[in-house]
């Protein structure tokens, strides 16, 4: 029987930005606020003669507004003829609800009316501000916004960061984990902000200088330190150019859960449905092996993320075929095997949610094998390994931003896998990491692989691997080297001493010259009788190989040059190499570079 409200709760952030920045704050500060929303309300909000749903969690009652105290931001109501109202309790009558508007004076916060809606358009306008008033306090502001900094644009200060984070969260463009956090530090700091003014309160209304009262001080300065602290956390949430980096530290915390007190290792058996066939593949093949003499323990799940989140070190997890859609994000800080029982294709786990990174690893030791990870409208890359060392074996990775990542620190072995569809990068190399790449296909993506600026002396160099991958199709470079564009002094000394001497050194501990090794690889690709335009396109394909190793090892010297011109600058004339940097290591063999947008390899300068 209730009649229609605006619908004024779909608002895209550049609108609410817009009332906001130009028709209602501006520059006010934060203990100006209500005034200047009374001066808005002011200028477009009907006085009288509408009427509205009044919403609380308890009930729904139609009234008609006869006046409104801009000043307040109320309106003044009455119960509108037929009496209209809907309550989870049935003792809300005609006489309560009149009795309840008496007690406030019949006077209701304009932010719990919603306008009912009227075609004649007279109306719009005060709807529209109605919910611009009632999203505010509803979303952006904090209780204990009146009494931070008041020199500063309270706009760019709070409500531009904190608009956006909730569009954010709207979109799923952060980490769910995150989300939960922000929710958790904001109800702990409006309870603490609560309990500090009734300590305040009660502190200002008393005269004496009782040892009581000096223990309550005593404690509101305690009370002010922790809701400090939490301010702090919460900003750093709600700027968005802090907020990747609180949420990459939160990830990296995981903490390991270790063996279990017994010693036992399970395998985690995962499928939607257990046929009996399928049940007697795994006995004979994976859960029963002749060379087995243990007893196995094993815990059947539906879901792969059940299964992850429920391993400690040393367990496995079994995948049988089929196509299972999470929510969540893996992430595993012990050392376990991750592997699927078949094909990849049959084999598919898709992700939902944009916010959250894919697979996380953090552990000593962990394997991924014959897997295809799925990702839509994501964020966020979908595999990234912070610590320890991860496997990747014969696996399939359909991305959407990022493809895999390896950070300072981590080691990533990546071998037989197909990776595509990046809007980034398909794999990131950082500064200090260890990354072998075996026999891949990477394509599709916007660039193959970057290779992150090593030239800061708080870095050290990576190790890089690549044999036998096969980098085609990529919209940018097939490798690209992020540095800095570096002085032409340390140019000229780190050329001269990289001509002629550029090597990349194997993992046996040889050296062999990238130049001959380039050389030699065309002689090969020039053999039995080629035309000569086949000749041109193989020696394309597999020329960057020698390109890559030159400047990869060419920057690596850039590095020690620009380390001992610092030494040398601080007084420190002769430098122990030994102790100064750590020679990279190099192996580029066998790759091949196909239809790169901008070819096989290429520098970007900062």
């Amino acid at each position: 029987l209730f009649p229609d409200t605006f619908q004024t709760n779909h608002l895209l952030f550049y609108e609410r930005f817009k009332a906001y920045q130009d028709y209602i704050l501006a520059d006010c500060k934060a203990s100006e606020v209500k005034e200047f929303t009374a001066e808005y309300l002011e200028k477009v909000l009907e006085p009288s003669g509408w009427q509205a749903i009044w919403r609380t969690n308890v009930f729904e009652v139609l009234v008609e507004v006869v006046d409104v105290e801009y000043s307040t931001l109320k309106a003044v109501v009455r119960l509108s003829e037929p009496f209209l109202c809907d309550s989870h309790v049935s003792t809300f009558t005609l006489e309560c609800m009149q009795e309840l508007l008496e007690l406030k004076k019949h006077q209701l916060p304009v932010q719990e009316l919603w306008v009912v809606f009227d075609e004649s358009g007279e109306f719009d306008q005060t709807a529209l501000a109605i919910e611009h008033v009632r999203f505010f306090y509803q979303h952006i502001w904090r209780s204990w916004d009146e009494e931070d900094e008041d020199d500063f644009d309270y706009f760019v200060r709070c409500v531009e960061p904190r608009l956006r984070l909730h569009y954010d969260i709207l979109e799923d463009r952060v980490p769910s984990g995150l989300i939960a956090d922000y929710h958790n530090l904001l109800s702990q700091c409006e309870a603490l902000y609560r309990k500090f003014i009734n300590l305040r309160s009660g502190i200002s209304s008393s005269d004496s200088d009782s040892e009581a009262e000096n223990v309550s001080m005593v404690e509101g300065l305690k009370l002010y330190d922790e809701i400090e602290h939490l301010k702090q956390k919460l900003k750093l949430i709600e700027n968005p150019l802090l907020r990747y980096v609180f949420g990459y530290q939160k990830h990296t915390g995981l903490q390991a859960k270790g063996s279990r007190p017994m010693g036992t290792k399970i395998t985690h058996v995962v499928s939607s449905t257990i046929m009996a066939s399928l049940l007697q593949s795994l006995l004979r093949e994976k859960l029963c092996p002749e060379t087995c003499d243990e007893e196995l323990e094993i815990q059947f799940h539906s879901d792969p993320l059940t299964a992850v989140s429920a391993c400690y070190e040393g367990d496995t997890v079994i995948i049988c075929p089929g196509h299972y859609v999470v929510d969540g994000m893996f992430c595993i800080a012990d050392s376990i095997e991750l592997e699927g029982y078949g094909l990849p294709d049959d084999v598919v786990i898709e992700k939902r949610g944009k916010g959250d990174n894919f697979v996380d690893c953090t552990g000593a030791n962990i394997r991924i094998s014959s897997l295809k990870l799925v990702q839509h409208d994501a964020v966020e890359g979908i595999l990234s390994v912070h610590h320890g060392k991860t496997t990747l074996e014969n696996c399939v990775l359909q991305c959407e931003t990022t493809g895999v990542t390896v950070r300072t620190s981590a080691e990533l072995l990546m071998k037989n896998s197909d990776l595509y569809g990046a809007k980034g990068a398909g794999v990131e190399i950082y500064p200090g990491s260890t990354c072998t790449l075996l026999g891949n296909g990477i394509h599709h993506c916007k660039e193959g692989i970057l290779i992150k600026d090593f030239l800061d002396e708080h870095y050290d160099s990576p190790k890089i691997t690549m044999v036998n991958n096969v980098i085609h199709n990529n919209e940018g470079y097939g490798v690209v080297l992020v540095k800095p564009t570096v002085s032409s002094d340390v140019k000229d000394i780190a050329a001269k001493n990289s001509e002629g001497n550029i090597q990349t050194i194997q993992s046996n501990g040889e050296t062999d010259n990238v130049e001959d090794l380039g050389h030699e690889e065309l002689h090969e690709c020039a053999t039995d009788d080629l035309e000569l335009h086949e000749r041109a396109e193989i020696s394309e394909q597999t020329e960057g190989n020698y390109e890559i190793a030159n400047e990869l090892v060419a920057t690596s010297v850039k590095k020690r040059q620009m380390h001992k011109k610092r030494l040398s600058e601080l007084g420190i004339t002769e430098a122990d190499d030994n102790l100064m940097s750590q020679e990279m290591f190099v192996s580029i063999v066998g790759n091949q570079f196909k239809r790169n947008g901008k070819g096989s390899f290429g520098t970007f300068l900062f």
